[in-house]
């Protein structure tokens, strides 16, 4: 038994000998230490650095260019429909009313538009006068004009109103008589005649509509134009 271990320390030796003198093949890297120290460029040049210069040389390599930061496109923006704030369509009679409601429903305007009542004079006659202006001894004056110029039909109004000390020149069942009459006194001389629209005051039905495009108001003045004396106008 002690011989065959002398005999395999043996061959263990041999073994490393040969492995140490190239016998058995180059070492791992193809060249030993001292052949591959040999083949190194220019050997003369190379500079051992001190742990405080092999810093400063590597903060001296510039950092890598960071790449450009791509900012996502805005999303696309959608155009501003202009609007106008309020339009006012009215006054109507019951009947004018109740059809003109009808065709706007079919707008489908919903909220937009509301119905509202608006103050509404019904007109029966037309005043010819002239406006008072410096009380009864204004009135007076007035009248001592009316006579020199010829005009003998008139009436000088009392009472507790605005009209007070007003000179009435007539009354007319429409307006077209009623400037006619404004107009022939005007020729005569007789200067400041107006014409006033009389009637009971009360309220008829008005529609507003708020924030209609271009198109959707061209839509209710189509409307609004089969109704006899209604416009549109901005709300009040």
């Amino acid at each position: 038994m002690l011989k065959f271990v002398f005999w395999v320390l043996v061959a263990l030796n041999a073994a490393l000998f040969a492995y140490a003198q190239g016998y058995l093949g180059k070492p791992a890297g193809g060249e030993r230490e001292p052949q591959r120290l040999k083949s190194q460029l220019a050997t003369e040049r190379m500079v051992m650095l001190s742990p405080s210069e092999a810093r400063a040389a590597a903060e001296a390599i510039p950092a890598p260019a960071e790449a450009p930061v791509t900012e996502p496109a805005p999303a696309p923006v959608a155009p501003r429909v202009e609007t106008i704030a309020c339009t006012q369509a009215g006054a109507f009679a019951a009947g004018d009313a109740r059809r003109f409601e009808t065709r706007i429903a079919r707008l489908d305007l919903g909220a937009r538009a509301t119905r509202t009542s608006v103050p509404f004079q019904e007109v029966t006659s037309h005043l010819v006068y002239l406006p008072p202006n410096g009380g009864k001894e204004g009135a007076d004056r007035r009248v001592a004009e009316l006579k020199e110029k010829g005009v003998q039909n008139f009436f000088v109004m009392q009472g507790e109103s605005p009209l007070k000390w007003a000179v009435s020149l007539g009354v007319f069942k429409t307006e077209t008589a009623a400037q006619t009459l404004a107009a022939a006194l005007g020729k005569q001389g007789i200067r400041g005649v107006r014409v006033l629209p009389r009637g009971p005051q009360g309220t008829r039905a008005a529609w507003q509509f708020r924030d209609l495009t271009a198109g959707e108001r061209a839509q209710v003045a189509g409307i609004a134009d089969d109704f006899a004396g209604v416009q549109l106008r901005p709300c009040g």
